[in-house]
């Protein structure tokens, strides 16, 4: 696949990133490996074929943390700063299930976390769409 803003070839399937929500807190994993400077992150996963981005959201939830999450909407897109992946962020809220660490082989620890907490797990800031998002859901919640 060509990717429009560079001319580069891309192998390499987009990510899908959960952003789960439940009251005043939002969910973050750890990885076992560390991805770049990424060590704590929102449950994401590739999207595999014949997947929309907000099935892959639901889907790797489901598979790293054990949740039963429903899609409320599509935050926005955009190529990885760090990574060069293609991103999908998808707001989700909780319908059941306990947060733990489902899938050992790929997580290390879950953790919910208040907004004011989120750049102690990510220093170098979120997408902008995602903290407008959390600024709006967390603060509201508190």
């Amino acid at each position: 696949m060509i990717d429009q803003t560079t001319g580069q070839t891309t192998d390499q399937p987009g990510i899908s990133v959960g952003i789960i929500v439940e009251g005043d807190r939002v969910l973050m994993v750890r990885r076992r490996v560390r991805e770049g400077e990424l060590m704590w992150q929102f449950p994401a996963g590739a999207i595999e074929a014949g997947e929309t981005a907000e099935q892959t959201a639901v889907r790797e939830a489901r598979e790293e943390t054990g949740l039963t999450v429903e899609v409320l909407k599509l935050l926005g897109e955009r190529v990885h700063p760090k990574t060069g992946r293609l991103m999908s962020y998808t707001a989700c809220s909780v319908v059941s299930g306990e947060a733990r660490v489902a899938d050992e082989e790929e997580l290390a620890e879950v953790a919910w976390v208040t907004l004011m907490e989120i750049p102690d797990y990510v220093p170098y800031g979120l997408f902008e769409p995602v903290q407008e998002y959390l600024g709006s859901e967390l603060t509201a919640a508190e």
